[in-house]
């Protein structure tokens, strides 16, 4: 038990890091993305702030079995964090597919600004650590909302690539589509990972395939 409250003291050090970068993230996102008026830097943040409730969830349930809380209300977090993540990859599938054919509609390409950039630098790096931790700690403690956050943290940082993918090739070759063709590429994985998290909220626990 001693090592099991170890981890969980680790995953809420490791959500509270992943909170406090996503509200930096979907600030600096949304901010530097109205003023250069650019849809990838606002999407990039509003899918900060899809994974900032997501995130905050997972701490809540990770805080109430630091509490020493019930067996019942430990699942009861569980469950209810699985429905919350779920709900939030499937809601990033939406936000992919419709700023995607609305880039593409518009042949709005990948614009963006050096403080964009730089932060799809940072979170290019910083997210898949995040995104290691929590599936590992995850795995250690039998969370599978936790892993399937690990998953959010994972399309985030798949989505700062892509952006930075977007920018080169565009100024290089002139391909403006190339990031609305590589965000949907992303559906498939998204909507799996989300739809898995429903399915463990729903009861069928061996439905996730993020915990291999």
């Amino acid at each position: 038990m001693g090592t099991r409250a170890a981890f969980v003291k680790k995953g809420i050090n490791i959500e509270l890091v992943s909170i406090i970068w996503m509200v930096i993230e979907a600030a600096v996102a949304i901010g530097s993305g109205i003023i250069a008026h650019s849809l990838s830097l606002v999407a990039f943040g509003v899918d900060s702030i899809i994974e900032l409730v997501a995130g905050a969830v997972l701490l809540w349930r990770l805080i109430i079995e630091a509490r020493d809380a019930s067996v019942a209300r430990v699942k009861w977090a569980e469950k209810t964090s699985s429905w919350v993540v779920g709900i939030a990859l499937l809601l990033l599938t939406v936000y992919i597919v419709v700023t995607s054919i609305d880039k593409l509609v518009t042949h709005q390409g990948a614009e963006t600004s050096f403080l964009g950039i730089g932060l799809a630098i940072a979170s290019g790096v910083i997210m898949p650590y995040l995104s290691r931790t929590k599936k590992r700690i995850g795995s250690e403690i039998g969370s599978k909302a936790l892993r399937a956050d690990g998953s959010c943290s994972m399309v985030c940082a798949y989505m700062a690539w892509i952006v930075l993918a977007g920018v080169i090739l565009t100024a290089l070759f002139g391909w403006w589509w190339i990031d609305s063709v590589a965000s949907l590429a992303l559906v498939y994985y998204v909507v799996k990972e989300g739809w898995e998290a429903v399915e463990e909220a729903r009861g069928k626990e061996d439905t996730c395939g993020c915990c291999h």
